[in-house]
C-alpha cells in the first residue's frame, strides 16, 4: 500500500468552514476511484495550507489519478499547485474496526 500527502500553500488563509465547503464539493469525485482506499481532507490550523492524505492500493493507482487534469482542477479550486509526498505503508492499525491490523500484500 502507498500513502500520499498532498499539500498546497493557499494564496490567503481560509477558515475551517470555507475549507469544509470546498472539500465537500470535491469529495464525490473520489467515490469509487480505482485503488483509493481512503482519503482525509486536511487544513492547517492557520488556514494557510490544505490538502489530503490518501491511502492507495498501489502507486500506479495513485499516479493514474494525479494526472495533469487533476492538478489543474486542484489549482483552479484552491489557487495553488499541489505537491505530493509518497510513503510506503506496510502496516495499518484501524481502531474504527476494533483494532484491525492490515499488512501490505
Amino acid at each position: 500500500m502507498i500513502t500520499t500527502l498532498v499539500q498546497f500553500a493557499l494564496p490567503s488563509p481560509i477558515t475551517l468552514e470555507e475549507a469544509a465547503r470546498r472539500f465537500e464539493s470535491s469529495a464525490p469525485k473520489y467515490r469509487n476511484v480505482a485503488g483509493l482506499i481512503r482519503k482525509y481532507y486536511i487544513r492547517s490550523e492557520d488556514g494557510r495550507t490544505a490538502g489530503g492524505i490518501y491511502l492507495w492500493t498501489t502507486r500506479q493507482a495513485a499516479e493514474a489519478v494525479y494526472n495533469s487534469e487533476w492538478r489543474a482542477r486542484v489549482e483552479e479550486l484552491y489557487g495553488a499547485a499541489p505537491t505530493i509526498t509518497w510513503f510506503d505503508t506496510p502496516v495499518i492499525v484501524d481502531n474504527s474496526t476494533g483494532g484491525t491490523i492490515t499488512k501490505a500484500a
